[in-house]
């Protein structure tokens, strides 16, 4: 059984107070207050009291660590001190229309001694179905007490691939559907569930055997990039280098498929 290491009980201790009041919000969303933040971009009570009660949780723990946060943006922290990146709601849209896929996505990055940034630890929190993904640095990723595994499949005519697919407002149609051309006559499946972080969690537990998307920003990735690098996964970008929140795209897989993806996706966008 893994043992959580204090700043994991902190980040667990923290959404698991956020869940609850995501469950009650969801079920009595028709009375939920929403604005509009830009084209196809909500934001609800629901995301603003659950990264309030995340941030409350957090800085009373690490009074002097910076956050980066979806709603309420960048809280300057301590430089020589780790931050939070959070999303307190990955999903929005499917929880305001009564779809039960969405999750709190938070990481900590730390600014390593060459100055450069890396994420250490991760959670992913389902609060419909209380599974928490989690990972730390070299000591794998877990659901609940359970090690997680990409998928082990080689091939991609068995393989389900997960993306997220441009909307009003927001990526590049053409780029997307000349990667779908490329992809989807080559695999079993391709799936859009609307949570980038739950995304890729799920292939961190070998439910998906791909994911990739652009236009993402660093709270719906950084959690989940980790939680697939412990899982035995590869993450990159659509270059195959790892700038994947510098350039706002992300290819993850197991070795075998990361490759066959990254090739396809690669030539389609020749």
């Amino acid at each position: 059984m893994p043992s959580h290491s204090g700043l994991m009980t902190i980040i667990d201790r923290a959404v698991r107070k956020a869940g609850p009041r995501l469950r009650r919000d969801f079920n009595e969303v028709q009375q939920l207050q929403v604005s509009r933040k830009g084209p196809a971009d909500f934001v609800s009570i629901a995301d603003q009291r659950a990264e309030q009660t995340i941030y409350e949780e957090l800085s009373r723990a690490r009074p002097d660590w910076g956050f980066l946060m979806e709603e309420r943006g960048e809280v300057p922290g301590d430089p020589n001190k780790p931050r939070f990146i959070v999303d307190p709601l990955d999903g929005t849209t499917n929880f305001l229309h009564g779809i039960p896929h969405f999750s709190i996505s938070i990481a900590v990055e730390e600014t390593l001694p060459n100055g450069k940034r890396e994420i250490t630890s991760a959670m992913v929190y389902q609060p419909i179905t209380d599974e928490a993904f989690w990972a730390e640095k070299g000591r794998g990723a877990w659901v609940q007490e359970q090690r997680l595994r990409v998928s082990a499949r080689r091939d991609l005519a068995d393989s389900l691939i997960a993306t997220g697919i441009p909307f009003l407002g927001h990526g590049n149609f053409t780029e997307w559907s000349r990667i779908f051309g490329a992809i989807a006559p080559e695999v079993a499946g391709i799936r859009r569930m609307g949570s980038a972080a739950l995304d890729l969690a799920w292939v961190a537990a070998g439910r998906y055997d791909g994911y990739w998307e652009s236009g993402l920003k660093p709270w719906d990735v950084a959690a989940g990039m980790l939680l697939v690098k412990e899982a035995g996964g590869f993450v990159s970008d659509f270059r195959g280098s790892d700038q994947m929140m510098q350039r706002s795209e992300i290819l993850a897989a197991n070795d075998a498929l990361q490759s066959r993806l990254h090739k396809l996706l690669a030539n389609a966008l020749r």
